[in-house]
């Protein structure tokens, strides 16, 4: 156990040391394995996922050694799954289906999911809550006996003692908030540590070859996934040419005199349109074209042809000024840098100086 315990610590230490090396050592890569559908956000939902069975397949043994319902192993289960789908907005990019007007109109990210619904004070202190209430205060509990022993009566399971260190730390780095991205970072930690906690409290047998199994496993389905992605999105582009046209269109209503950007902005088209009252972006050109062939939706959410946000950035510094306007392309994930349209984004400038 002392070994599985190092190794689980180890893991969480490590997800956080990898961000502030790369940071240091090359923060444009940084940025870009923060990016949605990059190696992080699937190594996260992966260890989440492979969580989920973990615990469900706990729930099933701990069944058959004793009567009664092992609710919290099945609660820990959904828990691990939730987030997991979550992570990826319950398929959505994958799908590139429309998510429901609610979500695109009050996600902020105006995707299927719920915790982007959420205010972000609301949602970090939910994090914290599962960081130090579960993490931390119930692991803690669970070092006195005779608490120790009314948790297994009532089947409730705590994390193992020995990954205190692992949650505190986690608490620490997200309170501090250090780095852009930091949460992204922290979420693929807590990932690994709910599969560390999977991996320990079931089947006493090995626990530090199983939580090694089960750890690599989660990175090797994240890194197998990324290159499947690649190839299939790279093979579905039909829907490239309609984005060309809807992004000329997007720069035209840009050039004219009733849009406005200034130096700094980096937004998705609907919520810039809403900050700063650009409303013409829904009665301009690309909104008309849209409507004329019946895309009212996307027309009105300012969406490319795979449902995705369109995106507006505008640059300024070292003597040079740069905005254009973008879609994530078939891929449905960020390629461009701040100064130019990269990869399979599709998008075209309307200042370049």
């Amino acid at each position: 156990m002392l070994l599985a315990a190092i190794l689980a610590n180890l893991l969480v230490v490590l997800t956080v040391a990898v961000a502030a090396i790369l940071h240091a050592v090359d923060p444009d890569l940084y940025y870009a394995a923060a990016q949605e559908d990059r190696y992080l956000e699937w190594l996260t939902f992966w260890a989440f996922a492979v969580a989920a069975l973990l615990f469900v397949r706990n729930a099933i043994d701990e069944r058959r050694r004793a009567e009664g319902l092992p609710w919290f192993a099945i609660g820990l289960a959904a828990f691990c799954a939730f987030v997991a789908l979550e992570e990826i907005s319950w398929g959505q990019r994958l799908a590139g289906y429309r998510p429901p007007d609610y979500f695109l109109e009050r996600n902020y990210q105006q995707e299927f999911n719920l915790h982007n619904v959420v205010a972000t004070d609301l949602r970090m202190a939910a994090m914290q809550i599962v960081l130090l209430g579960y993490g931390v205060l119930l692991s803690a509990l669970s070092l006195l006996r005779a608490v120790r022993d009314w948790f297994l009566r009532l089947r409730i399971v705590a994390s193992p003692p020995p990954l205190i260190p692992a949650f505190v730390a986690m608490s620490a780095v997200y309170a501090w908030y250090p780095l852009d991205y930091t949460g992204e970072w922290v979420e693929c930690a807590m990932g690994l540590a709910f599969l560390s906690i999977a991996a320990l409290t079931g089947d006493r047998r090995d626990p530090s070859r199983r939580l090694g199994t089960t750890a690599l496993a989660a990175g090797a389905l994240a890194g197998v996934t990324v290159l499947l992605l690649a190839l299939v999105h790279g093979q579905a582009a039909g829907r490239s040419d309609m984005a060309r046209r809807e992004i000329a269109l997007l720069v035209e209503d840009f050039a004219g005199p009733k849009l406005h950007t200034r130096c700094g902005i980096h937004k998705r088209l609907y919520t810039f349109m809403r900050e700063y009252n650009q409303t013409h972006l829904v009665r301009g050109r690309f909104a008309s074209h849209l409507r004329e062939l019946d895309s009212a939706e996307r027309a009105n959410y300012l969406l490319d042809p795979w449902n995705s946000p369109y995106w507006v950035r505008h640059k300024c510094g070292d003597g040079k000024r740069v905005a254009f306007v973008y879609s994530l392309g078939p891929n449905r994930r960020r390629d461009s840098d701040e100064w130019a349209i990269l990869g399979d984004d599709i998008g075209d400038y309307f200042i370049s100086d």
